[in-house]
């Protein structure tokens, strides 16, 4: 039996997460395309949803609980499940135009620049 206070409790309390730490991102622009990398470590493709609309960009991932047998006794259970969201405004653009991909635990969603269009229009004054 180990004792209360186990020698590495506080070796692992340094990496013990809350729901906000995971999907931690790093967002940058290179050659007129903004490029949002994702962290969503543990998770598989088929568990992560990335959805545009009314001008929002937004990532979720869930991880289902499994059924496990009582055959284990476990000193600490740290990984969680459940489901976590982020969300990027990302202004009027074509949503055809966004890409994604997954490798080794990270998701790389690429997002055309929108060109500025000059909106000018003159209007004349009535009489």
């Amino acid at each position: 039996m180990l004792p209360r206070k186990f020698y590495l409790d506080d070796f692992f309390d340094d990496f013990v997460t809350s729901k906000d730490s995971f999907m931690k991102c790093d967002i940058y622009e290179k050659d007129g395309i903004y490029n949002i990398e994702l962290d969503v470590p543990g998770f598989d493709k088929n568990d992560i949803k990335i959805e545009c609309k009314d001008n929002y960009l937004t990532v979720t991932a869930k991880r289902e609980k499994k059924e496990e047998s009582n055959e284990k006794n476990y000193i600490r259970k740290e990984r969680s499940y459940g489901e976590y969201t982020r969300s990027f405004y990302l202004g009027d653009i074509d949503t055809n135009l966004v890409n994604a991909k997954f490798n080794n635990g990270t998701l790389c969603i690429t997002i055309p620049k929108e060109e500025k269009q000059n909106n000018k229009t003159i209007i004349e004054i009535d009489d």
